[in-house]
């Protein structure tokens, strides 16, 4: 029997709004807003002679939100702490405990509960299950938050001094950056190789079939056009005769439901979203109660969870489209030490489908609920099934090869497809037979050249920390959006480039901090941090293990490393004031126009850049903008004249003669004003 009064406390307001709705009057709902407690933000916060024992304070600006919970506190008759079920929540209701518990009367009334969604059934069994906090999981967290601020007030006060304010260095921020820049010094360093392909154009009937040189009895390469030209003469008028075919099936295993790090992967490139816009996005849905919680590297499927999408499959489907056919779960990563074990991320319900979604969610939520939808649905189907086809022929002393592939059984490709599935297209091999000869149409040789790696994306840049074990699911999109705040990477189309001080942040690391950057040593932090989770390792110890030799490092570096000047970024504007060539500055909004006479000449302009169309208004360049809240619109450069403003490219858009990114100059007048797009 529930008490009269009672006060659960989550995190966020969506989520009060969310929970309300399942609860009766006897439930009072309220919100932390994040974290109440912490280090202070103008001090070290860390007491490193006294056994590295934090110091904590009420956040600035959250007291009279402290002081209304403790007032809602005292009127409760239980009080139940369900911040979100990871490290950082259970610090938040240990910290919240803490100072409701200064009230002695409150000290029977505290009690820990935590849900992996937000649905009826998931908020009533947790209220069921009332438990402690997990004091492992909270010097978990403080051993990461300890060591964390460690790292970026020792060395970011270096990089101050030693490069330019507003810098700063992190265990997880430096080595993803290190790995920035080790594939920029690949791509830098590789020396193309020269190789060759070869196709024989062979007539079946009227059909053409292109097939692949192989070799001879070992699959042989080509590195030079005259090696191709030899293997041509020695063919000369030989018949392409059909010596082997062989046939099977081959199976693609349905995808394992979305962790945080395969969401954001598969977000950017399907979606093309960024992962911190993946990660907002997914906090939504997770609060307002369409989807399980979305900081997980688990791919567990809740029992209850998995039947009933067992049942939708096999009921929209078929029985054939069940995975296994008799429930069998898909192998999850059992023999891997997954922290924080919640459930992968899938639908709270699939009764919300994706088409509902669309008229229920905005835009970009419904599309993030869709893509999980899916995957989810997918993970418990069938494999698809193949019919492949290998046919090999002779000619002469050379071995050319058919591959035919077709799609038999959709099994989970009939609801979700990556951009990989679908790019794979059938390709159907006409009825062949053994010793049957193919007249030649032609020979098809070409050039090729070895490709250096691919820079990072944000999606295989997340994939490559979490192979690494670099980061927790919590962590990517922050270290990527530090990254490119403090302008050490910056983002073309997809691709991720180091800028300048990225390097000279990064050499500096490399020089005077290189266990920090080590990807190995990160790793097994993560690995010790995991440790203290599960209650196996004092956190303390592993503070005091690492402290010493960063802090003789720090010592060492801020005598010996000599100060390191950045070039600005010149551009092709002139100052109109001095006639200097302007440089790229950044601000707390962005990039401006400086003059580099500062401070004999202090004229600034703002960093515009042309849209590459014309206004469909007046004919005049348009120009990219950037409104109050960072998102980009487009304005005619003729404001305030022509007040052409669009969230969008215009689909038929006339090309303009100013390329896109090109740097726009405002004419110099008082009065020129800048255009606001409406929020």
């Amino acid at each position: 029997m529930a008490s009269t009064n009672n006060l659960i406390i989550v995190e966020s307001p969506a989520k009060v709004k969310t929970i309300k709705k399942f609860l009766g009057k006897q439930y009072t709902v309220d919100a932390t807003m994040g974290h109440l407690i912490d280090m202070p933000k103008s001090s070290l916060g860390v007491d490193v002679k006294h056994d590295y024992e934090p110091k904590y304070i009420t956040i600035r600006g959250k007291g009279e939100l402290l002081a209304k919970l403790k007032k809602e506190a005292k009127k409760a008759d239980r009080i139940y702490l369900a911040t979100d079920p990871d490290r950082e929540g259970e610090a938040i209701s240990w910290h919240l405990k803490n100072e409701l518990e200064k009230d002695e009367k409150n000290r029977e009334k505290i009690t820990r509960i935590t849900f992996n969604e937000i649905t009826k059934n998931a908020v009533k069994n947790a209220l069921k299950s009332p438990r402690d906090i997990d004091m492992d999981l909270v010097d978990a967290q403080q051993a990461r938050r300890v060591i964390d601020r460690l790292v970026g007030y020792t060395i970011s006060p270096l990089l101050w001094k030693k490069i330019r304010k507003g810098l700063s260095a992190g265990r997880v921020q430096s080595v993803a950056l290190r790995m920035i820049c080790d594939r920029e010094a690949q791509i830098a360093a590789f020396v193309p190789e020269e190789y060759w392909s070869l196709d024989a154009i062979l007539l079946h009937g009227k059909k053409k079939l292109t097939a692949a040189f192989y070799g001879g009895e070992k699959k042989q390469a080509l590195s030079s056009e005259a090696e191709v030209d030899a293997i041509l003469q020695k063919i000369g008028n030989a018949d392409f005769v059909v010596s082997d075919i062989r046939k099977s099936e081959r199976r693609k295993k349905a995808p394992l439901p979305f962790t945080t790090s395969t969401m954001q992967q598969e977000a950017a490139k399907s979606l093309g979203f960024a992962t911190s816009k993946t990660m907002k996005l997914a906090q939504t849905l997770y609060e307002d109660g369409y989807i399980t919680y979305l900081r997980t590297d688990s791919t567990r499927i809740a029992d209850e969870a998995d039947s009933a999408a067992r049942s939708f499959i096999a009921a929209q489907f078929g029985e054939n489209y069940v995975n296994g056919g008799s429930g069998a779960q898909p192998k999850a990563q059992a023999e891997v030490k997954i922290q924080d074990a919640h459930e992968a991320i899938r639908p709270t319900s699939l009764e919300l489908s994706p088409e509902e979604a669309k008229s229920k969610l905005p835009r970009d939520e419904s599309r993030l609920y869709q893509l999980i939808y899916k995957r989810f649905l997918a993970s418990r189907m069938s494999a698809a099934l193949y019919s492949t086809e290998s046919v090999k022929l002779r000619a002469g002393e050379y071995i050319f090869t058919l591959n035919g592939s077709k799609l038999s059984f959709d099994g989970f490709l009939s609801v979700y497809m990556t951009e990989e599935d679908k790019a794979e297209k059938d390709v159907s091999l006409p009825e062949l037979t053994v010793g049957e000869e193919l007249s030649l149409g032609s020979f098809d040789k070409e050039q090729h050249f070895t490709q250096p790696p691919a820079h990072y994306t944000e999606a295989s840049l997340v994939k490559a920390l979490e192979e690494d074990g670099i980061g927790r699911p919590s962590t990517y999109a922050p270290t990527i959006g530090t990254l490119l705040a403090r302008r050490y990477i910056a983002k073309e189309k997809k691709n991720i480039f180091v800028t300048e001080l990225g390097l000279a942040v990064d050499d500096m690391m490399q020089k005077n901090f290189p266990t920090i950057i080590d990807t190995a040593f990160t790793a097994n932090m993560e690995s010790l941090l995991d440790s203290v989770a599960s209650g196996d390792t004092k956190w303390k110890t592993i503070v005091e293990n690492f402290y010493p030799d960063l802090e003789e490092a720090v010592t060492k570096a801020q005598a010996e490393v000599e100060k390191i000047t950045i070039r600005d970024e010149e551009t092709d504007v002139l100052c109109d004031k001095c006639g200097r060539h302007m440089v790229i500055k950044y601000g707390p909004h962005g990039k401006f126009l400086a003059c580099p006479g500062f401070p004999e000449c202090r004229n600034t302009k703002p960093y515009v850049e042309y849209a590459g169309f014309t206004c469909p208004d007046c004919g005049a360049e348009c120009v990219k903008r950037r409104s109050k809240k960072g998102r980009i619109f487009y304005s005619c450069s003729r404001y305030p004249e022509c007040e052409y403003m669009t969230w969008s490219k215009p689909k038929e858009a006339v090309v303009g003669e100013k390329k896109d990114g090109d740097i726009f100059v405002a004419p110099s007048t008082d009065t020129n004003a800048e255009p606001v797009m409406p929020e």
